[in-house]
């Protein structure tokens, strides 16, 4: 069960246990982590859990396509390391990876 930090915009940091297999929304929510707003539940067809990803760390795994259109409705800029957190699944691997979360959804 790797721990994953979100950082608000405001710099405030989450430490979170996640278990592997939930998406990072899921294991968000489950934990309280203030700012990620999931009106669709995980279904991705609100862009309200959109977070910061670090791009360099392999894990997160491919953008899909409606993901992708998605992602152009986030009240945040979109940026190369945007995700929405309903359709990334927690690894392993994502041991200490911090997320960041945007100051609007």
């Amino acid at each position: 069960m790797p721990k994953i930090i979100f950082i608000n915009a405001d710099g405030a940091t989450r430490e979170v246990v996640a278990s592997t297999g939930q998406s990072v929304m899921e294991a968000a929510l489950a934990a309280g982590v203030s700012g990620i707003v999931a009106e669709c539940n995980g279904a991705a067809a609100c862009a309200t859990c959109h977070c910061y990803f670090d791009s360099n760390a392999g894990c997160t795994g491919e953008i899909g396509e409606h993901e992708n259109e998605m992602l152009g409705f986030t009240a945040s800029e979109r940026t190369a390391d945007s995700r929405l957190s309903c359709q990334v699944r927690v690894v392993a691997e994502m041991e200490g990876m911090t997320i960041r979360v945007p100051s609007v959804q």
